[in-house]
């Protein structure tokens, strides 16, 4: 099933500028690597999609399993980054914006930089480091078959705020007894110095404080599903942040990007990518490459039934 994604994609034909050293707006080789292929030490760029939720699924097996919702909204290519480094090694970027807004919200600096990369103006703008084999013509749409079903990915969002908590909700703290010999401090910190030496308080130590609100990076979460005609992702699990909240999603870097550089190096070619890949969309997946796809294609089920008693 998953074959389909080893087919070639269209060649394109973008427009080429003359490259600054430091930011480029346009890559020259992007022309160059739009039919290369994908290698163990490959870094493709990452998406940026909407949360619209959780649901769940079965699987072949009939077992129930949660799933996350990410959307895509006319995520698109606005820039490609150079930087020469002062020990002349080079950094490599994709700039990539998403969500359409009205003009009249966008400062006039904005407009002037989608406008030069050719797409409407956008309501959110990252960056997303890549090898320079991995460059892209800037105005290219992105697409959901970006990934791969069955491929791991991360999600990059901000948590949920809670406000200032105490230790007990924030750093899982027993608390102290609820019965006789407490007063009126069931759940506070207890003591939280030391003896006359040191004479303070510990840097980092657990105290009350705010919770949440903070840039996390969910890890390893598998890819179940992908809608092309919707843009939509299912990932298995849950991801940071609210309800159409903004999220990057990325290769994961442990489960794909190490593993397959790892792997390679040992010899073992059949494990470079999960069970049942072949290849990436390489440089990425785009609106062209997914009219030549099925629009739904989803991950088999590669566990034994759990409803089937161990031996």
């Amino acid at each position: 099933m998953l074959r389909l994604w080893t087919l070639g994609q269209r060649p394109y034909t973008p427009r080429c500028r003359n490259l600054q050293v430091a930011v480029a707006q346009y890559a020259t080789t992007a022309a160059e690597t739009s039919s290369a292929e994908w290698t163990p030490n490959s870094i493709r760029t990452g998406l940026i999609a909407r949360k619209r939720g959780m649901t769940v699924m079965w699987d072949d097996h009939g077992a129930r399993f949660p799933v996350t919702v990410l959307q895509l909204e006319n995520c698109q290519v606005t820039a490609n980054i150079k930087t020469v480094r002062k020990d002349e090694s080079e950094y490599h970027a994709v700039q990539v914006a998403a969500t359409d807004r009205p003009a009249k919200t966008a400062t006039n600096q904005m407009l002037g930089h989608f406008r030069k990369a050719g797409v409407p103006p956008k309501r959110i703008v990252k960056e997303f480091p890549v090898t320079s084999d991995a460059h892209l013509p800037v105005g290219t749409t992105l697409s959901a078959i970006h990934f791969v079903p069955g491929q791991y990915v991360d999600v990059i969002a901000n948590s949920l705020g809670k406000g200032f908590q105490g230790t007990m909700k924030r750093w899982n703290f027993k608390g102290m007894r609820a019965s006789h010999g407490v007063s009126v401090s069931h759940r506070a910190a207890g003591a939280i110095g030391a003896h006359q030496d040191p004479g303070r308080v510990w840097p980092g130590k657990k105290m009350a404080g705010r919770q949440g609100g903070k840039r996390i990076t969910a890890q390893n979460l598998s890819v179940v599903r992908v809608d092309s005609a919707l843009d939509l992702i299912f990932v298995r699990g849950c991801v940071p942040g609210i309800d159409d909240a903004q999220v990057m999603v990325r290769d994961a870097k442990k489960k794909m990007t190490s593993v397959a550089q790892v792997n390679e190096a040992k010899g073992l070619f059949d494990k470079i990518l999960p069970k049942g890949i072949d290849s990436l969309p390489f440089p990425a997946g785009t609106q062209e490459m997914a009219k030549e796809l099925p629009s739904i294609i989803a991950a088999p089920t590669h566990r034994r039934s759990p409803f089937i008693p161990r031996a």
